[in-house]
Order: structure tokens, then sequence, then C-alpha cells
């Protein structure tokens, strides 16, 4: 009798939907389920939005990044990389030279002037440029990661929200049946319907977020990488011209 009854519901709601369709359907739905539905369209447009934006941020740092490698490389004297530098302020490189840059220049100014007049420029520890390149390099991965936590939070928060979103038009659903007695489609759609579409927005915003993430934080790790390098280069002239 049991499964009678459940092959007749299940014959039932898999019978073609009526004209109203199911958008029709959900506008007619509860609160609950138009507020779960549209935080999920929150979370999905803030997290295309940031990741464009980061998209876009990436590819002009790289432009400049390229210049200013030529100029740094090509030039004699950490002064007229310093008058290029202007320009090419998206690279985060740049940021890395200035930072050590002036620590370079704090340390000759310091020095007596006795030696200054003789055109000794020298540094007193390289160990000190050395740190404040590794604070440079952090403060540029924090300047460019900003707000990408946010697709972390989409990719990882959305599906739940969903879910929720599914389980309570399942819920009204059922109540539905309860209060008219009938396991028809028209009985049930609007349950259904708030199901289904709060099931669809939640996979919908978490899977491109997740996507987005993981080719950020690769695109980051390179970025890093190429950071630190610069930074020993950067080390390795200070040295031999500066001690």
């Amino acid at each position: 009798m049991a499964a009678t009854t459940l092959l007749t519901f299940l014959a039932q709601t898999t019978a073609p939907a009526s004209s109203t369709g199911l958008l029709e359907a959900f506008n007619r739905s509860g609160p609950m389920a138009q507020l779960v539905l549209g935080l999920l369209v929150l979370f999905s447009i803030g997290s295309w939005t940031i990741f464009l934006w980061k998209l876009v941020h990436l590819r002009r740092a790289a432009r400049q990044s390229r210049k200013f490698l030529e100029i740094f490389r090509g030039s004699k004297r950490f002064s007229e990389v310093s008058a290029a530098t202007a320009r090419l302020s998206a690279s985060p490189l740049v940021g890395i030279f200035q930072a050590g840059y002036a620590e370079i220049d704090h340390q000759i100014r310091a020095q007596p002037e006795d030696a200054a007049g003789r055109g000794q420029f020298r540094i007193r520890s390289l160990t000190a440029v050395e740190r404040t390149l590794r604070r440079a390099v952090g403060g540029e991965i924090l300047t460019l990661t900003r707000a990408v936590s946010f697709l972390g939070t989409t990719a990882a928060v959305s599906p739940f929200i969903g879910l929720f979103g599914t389980v309570w038009g399942i819920m009204r659903a059922f109540e539905d049946i309860g209060r008219t007695g009938s396991t028809s489609l028209v009985a049930v759609a609007p349950g259904i319907a708030e199901a289904l579409i709060n099931t669809a927005a939640g996979l919908g915003a978490a899977i491109p977020a997740l996507m987005a993430y993981n080719y950020l934080g690769g695109r980051f790790k390179r970025l890093r990488q190429q950071m630190e390098d610069f930074a020993l280069e950067f080390l390795n002239l200070t040295e031999r011209n500066f001690t």
C-alpha cells in the first residue's frame, strides 16, 4: 500500500508542469525562500565582481612588472630606477624596490660626512635591508590578496545556504500536502520550486567562486615567487655596490 502511494506521488510530481512554470510558482513563495535566493545572488555578484577586479589588477601588475624589470636591469644606478617608478605603481616590484631603496638611502645619509664627501657610499647593515625587503614582500601580498577571502567564504557557505533553502522548500511542500490533503503537482509546486531554485542558486554561487579562488591562489603563488626572486636580486646588487 505504501509503495503504491509513493509511486502515485512520484508519477504526479514528475508530470509536465503547468503553464505557470517553476519561476512563477517561486514568485508566489514565502519571504524566507526569497530571502535565501536574494542572499545567494548577492554572494554570487560579489564574488564575480572581486574576481574580475583582481584579474584586471593582476594583468596590469604583470605588464608593469615586465617594464620595471627592463628598467631595473638596464640602469646603472638605483636613483635612475627610482625616477622611473612613478608611472609603474601598479607593479608590486616597485613597492619592494622603493622600500629597499629607502632603507639604503637612510643608512647612507646616517654615515659620517667625511665618508660621504669622499664618495664612499656604504651601508652599515645588509641584514636590515633584507628585513625591509621581506616586510615589503609581505605588504604587497596583503595588498594583492585583499578581499579574495570573500571568494573562499562564498564557496564554503553558499551550498549550505542553498541547502537551508532546499530544506525549507521541502518542508513547505509537505505542509501544503498536509493542509490540502492532495499530492498533486499544483499543491506542492511552490515548495518544490523553492527547493530546486535555491539548490541551483547555492551551487551556482559556490562553484564559480571556488574555481576563481583556486585560480587566483595559483597566480598569487607565482607572483610571490617573482617578488622573492626580485628581492634576492636587489639584495645581491646592494651587497655588491654598497658593502
